[in-house]
């Protein structure tokens, strides 16, 4: 069974298992690895089982989650990465077989509040309606909706956070990209990103994507949580519900 070891400096203080329910990490001391450091907020992440993957989520936490050095919202989990939480950090060992898939109905519980929520909850909607409006199917799955989302990590872009309503998304300088990148000497389309059948593809442009560190030789399927860097920009993939 997976397991997670939270550290302060080389010291170990807690360690648990990951099972069929989500590990709650954060300062408050209901959490499963309750973290007392300032930094860290009331319920500031999650790790949990999601089709046989090990996933980190970021609750909205005021000062971010990172997965050895990148700041995600939701992110893969493989054997060995460190999740950062403020001073502490958690260590992954992903091995042993996954439990069974965590269903997510889960409940939420009202913000405390000493928390500061980073949520726009009229932006979410906003463009829940926009990607309604324009007729693009959306997934069901339990009731909910999902929605793909491309999160600006670091670099120079136009906004921060852009959601994927059209088959076609283009990543570049040109004024029809759809993500655009600042800068003088950005390419006019970097790369490309094409809603198919079966999921979203990312494919090459001006310049070669790369995906949790390694160069696409080809089209290649993005899967929720993948860190995609190309020209400057670290973009997160994220699948909302």
């Amino acid at each position: 069974m997976a397991k997670l070891s939270l550290m302060f400096e080389e010291k170990l203080v807690k360690e648990v298992p990951v099972g069929s329910r989500p590990v709650r990490i954060g300062r408050s001391p209901d959490n499963d690895l309750v973290v007392d450091n300032l930094a860290v907020s009331n319920d500031h992440a999650r790790v949990y089982f999601e089709a046989g993957r090990l996933v980190v989520e970021d609750r909205g936490s005021l000062n971010g989650t990172f997965v050895n050095d990148l700041r995600v919202e939701r992110a893969t989990l493989h054997d060995g990465d460190s999740i950062w939480v403020g001073k502490h950090h958690i260590k992954v060992d992903a091995t042993g077989d996954a439990p069974l898939p965590y269903e997510s109905g889960r409940k939420t519980t009202a913000p405390m509040i000493n928390e500061t929520m980073v949520l726009d909850t009229k932006v979410r909607r906003d463009m829940l309606q926009q990607a309604a409006a324009m007729g693009e199917r959306t997934q069901f799955a339990a009731g909910r909706i999902r929605v793909p989302t491309i999160v600006v990590l670091s670099g120079r872009t136009d906004a921060k956070e852009y959601v994927l309503t059209n088959k076609l998304t283009t990543i570049g300088k040109s004024a029809m990209a759809t993500i655009k990148l600042r800068g003088w000497f950005k390419p006019q389309m970097a790369a490309q990103i094409n809603q198919r059948d079966d999921g979203y593809y990312i494919g090459s442009g001006d310049k070669i994507p790369v995906v949790n560190g390694v160069a696409i030789p080809g089209p290649t399927r993005l899967n929720d949580g993948d860190v995609v860097e190309l020209s400057g920009v670290r973009l997160n993939f994220i699948v909302r519900e």
